[in-house]
């Protein structure tokens, strides 16, 4: 469990990966303020450690409207909308505490100068970053509050857990990268094997065809034995035609001249 530190109480809240919150409320007298701020700001505590963080969060945003630019209020608001968040929240849902909290510690650690503010501000959103399985960034958080706190050692163990789970992190995406790569490797090997068995099939479809046309073109040429074409026959039955006709003539010229005999011998005078 990432441990936290509160200077004001001791609060325990569980939340995803037992991350908690960095601290509770800030005291309005570290800092000067003016009376009416810091009178809302410790109400707002007393709220607070009363675990009444709704009425708490009313209270200082009392003391922001008191005085705007309160870096104790604003922190103060932050860390008690953290607890109504419940420490986590995607990053897109800009409704929950927790988003709007991260805003406002955004904001905070670039526009205060208290080095000690900056810490616990970095702190928290080290663990809003964790809470969101965002290691990398939780990370660099918690670097920035031990680089304003050397010696908070809650920020350098929550670093460290961090760091773990960043390399575990990074190990199992490299894992499922390796796995994607090996599914997609074999995936396009049995695409590239069907379609060489796909295109073998059609090459050899298409070679059965020509062989058919080509035995059937064979067969088409090829005669019978002892028989004839189309055209040696016709000349066959013309030639044939012809010496018919050569022997009717020839019967008919016979027959004729055997006439004019027999009109002569009629003729003929004794």
């Amino acid at each position: 469990m990432l441990r936290t530190k509160n200077k004001s109480i001791i609060a325990c809240l569980a939340v995803a990966l037992c991350v908690m919150l960095y601290a509770g409320p800030l005291s309005a007298q570290e800092t000067p303020t003016v009376k009416k701020e810091r009178n809302f700001i410790r109400s707002g505590n007393k709220l607070y450690n009363a675990k009444r963080y709704a009425e708490a969060e009313v209270e200082y945003n009392k003391a922001l409207q008191a005085n705007p630019n309160s870096a104790i209020a604003t922190f103060n608001l932050a860390t008690t909308l953290l607890r109504q968040g419940g420490g986590q929240a995607k990053a897109d849902d800009n409704n929950n505490p927790t988003n709007k909290a991260e805003q406002m510690l955004t904001k905070l650690v670039k526009t205060t100068a208290d080095k000690s503010l900056q810490s616990k501000a970095y702190y928290d959103l080290g663990n809003i970053a964790y809470n969101r399985q965002d290691y990398g960034q939780a990370i660099e958080h918690y670097k920035n509050a031990l680089r304003r706190n050397p010696a908070d050692e809650h920020a350098r163990e929550n670093l460290r857990k961090a760091q773990l789970k960043k390399k575990e992190q990074d190990k199992n995406q490299n894992k499922d990268k390796n796995q994607n790569k090996d599914q997609n490797k074999d995936q396009n090997k049995d695409q590239n094997k069907d379609q060489n068995k796909d295109q073998n099939k059609d090459q050899n479809k298409d070679q059965n065809k020509d062989q058919n046309q080509n035995n059937q073109n064979n067969q088409n040429q090829k005669q019978p034995q002892g028989g004839m074409n189309q055209q040696s026959a016709d000349q066959i039955l013309k030639t044939m035609q012809d010496q018919e006709n050569a022997t009717q003539q020839k019967m008919q010229a016979a027959k004729a001249r055997a006439q004019q005999r027999a009109r002569a011998m009629t003729n003929h005078k004794w």
